[in-house]
């Protein structure tokens, strides 16, 4: 598959996640929400990277993954201060072992959490797509 098809893909499915997000924010499927937020950023990014001519795009780690489009655009380090905010929603959100003590993560996370990790992905995803 060629970087250009990754890329398209990547950016597709970053898109489609945020909508779900969106979807399961509106549920009252916050822990979900915040997850596929952090999701379609990590997708957003790899697609990101791939446009921009990577042959691989290893781990998912938001941090690592803009530290990688910094070889690209410097100016990604403005991305990265936002983006990685929503590292925290990569295991905490799926995982009862991982989250809070004593509750599960949907009972965990509420609506401001949902709604603050979509307004970061939401920001995000229009920086990197005005780039792209």
């Amino acid at each position: 598959m060629t970087n250009n098809k990754l890329a398209d893909n990547c950016i597709k499915q970053a898109q489609y996640d945020l909508e779900t997000a969106k979807s399961n924010a509106k549920d009252g499927h916050h822990a979900l929400a915040c997850f596929l937020s952090y999701e379609s950023t990590v997708k957003i990014v790899s697609g990101f990277l791939y446009k921009k001519g990577a042959e691989f795009v290893w781990g998912s780690s938001i941090s690592d993954l803009c530290e990688d489009a910094m070889v690209f655009d410097p100016s990604f380090d403005l991305v990265k201060s936002v983006a990685m905010l929503l590292d925290k929603y990569s295991h905490q959100t799926r995982f009862p072992t991982s989250s809070l003590p004593g509750n599960p993560p949907y009972e965990v996370y509420d609506k401001n959490d949902s709604a603050r990790s979509i307004e970061i992905a939401e920001e995000v995803m229009k920086t990197i797509i005005n780039r792209i």
